[in-house]
């Protein structure tokens, strides 16, 4: 008797969590397909947004990406004197080096798409952005709130150009989403503070002016930790000693580089 009754509680105890646990499931699933029609309106939306935007308000859209990429995809092109000097960062054109080749491999390499294709590339990455501004304002302000971070007209005017910030501002953007110190203790679904590291630190190896913000987001982050040893070792210090390795790798080119000019300067008057 006493192990029928015992059964007859684990059945109940079965049927009373059966509903919660279908219901978290759909609730789960129902999130994840309205993100998932977000992004493809977003995406959708940027598309014709690189096509539509016509004008160039910065040259720095052109020279500091798809110029600088056709120069590595095929040999020629023109530099400016930030890189003749040394103080960009390779990583943003090499974005487009791919699509170049891949154009080139199809011989689809006409003016006119060499010119866009970058453009819609940077819509894909866009989109990417806008999803995560919404995702970042819903779960800071709600969802009502979330909506109308879609609706701004400089976005619209800047976002689809191909500008290094326009990247950094994607990677800022989902790093901060997953950061623990942007939300409240009762919210820590989807945090993962290693990978909000990682995507900062590429933001920073993109626009080494990037870690302004990430320096303020980690003291707060520091300030709030309960784990600050593991923070300050485990995480921080190896993506930092990677992030270090990329830089001095940079500057032992550019070095190298100068050495060669002096040497063949030299060699030349002798």
């Amino acid at each position: 008797m006493r192990q029928r009754h015992n059964s007859n509680k684990d059945a109940d105890k079965q049927k009373s969590e059966a509903p919660t646990s279908s219901k978290s499931d759909s609730e789960h699933s129902s999130f994840c397909c309205s993100h998932k029609r977000i992004f493809l309106l977003c995406l959708a939306f940027r598309m014709v947004n690189s096509v539509l935007v016509q004008t160039y308000f910065n040259p720095d859209e052109h020279w500091q990406g798809p110029e600088v990429a056709h120069r590595v995809a095929f040999g020629y092109g023109h530099l400016t004197w930030e890189w003749k000097q040394g103080i960009r960062s390779y990583l943003h054109p090499m974005f487009f080096v791919p699509l170049y080749r891949l154009l080139a491999l199809l011989h689809l390499d006409t003016p006119w798409l060499m010119m866009r294709t970058p453009r819609l590339l940077q819509s894909v990455f866009s989109a990417v952005g806008d999803l995560y501004l919404y995702k970042l304002s819903e779960v800071l302000f709600g969802d009502c709130v979330a909506k109308w971070t879609l609706s701004n007209w400089f976005m619209f005017y800047s976002f689809s150009r191909t500008l290094s910030n326009s990247l950094e501002t994607v990677l800022t953007l989902v790093s901060l989403y997953f950061w623990p110190c942007m939300r409240s203790s009762s919210n820590y679904s989807f945090v993962s503070r290693k990978w909000g590291l990682a995507v900062a630190a590429v933001a920073c190896a993109i626009r080494p002016t990037s870690a302004i913000t990430w320096l303020y987001v980690g003291l707060l982050e520091l300030l709030k930790a309960r784990d600050r040893f593991k923070f300050i070792f485990l995480e921080v210090a190896p993506i930092g000693y990677v992030l270090g390795l990329s830089k001095y790798s940079d500057f032992t080119s550019l070095f190298l580089r100068k050495l060669h000019d002096i040497c063949g300067w030299r060699c030349k008057d002798t």
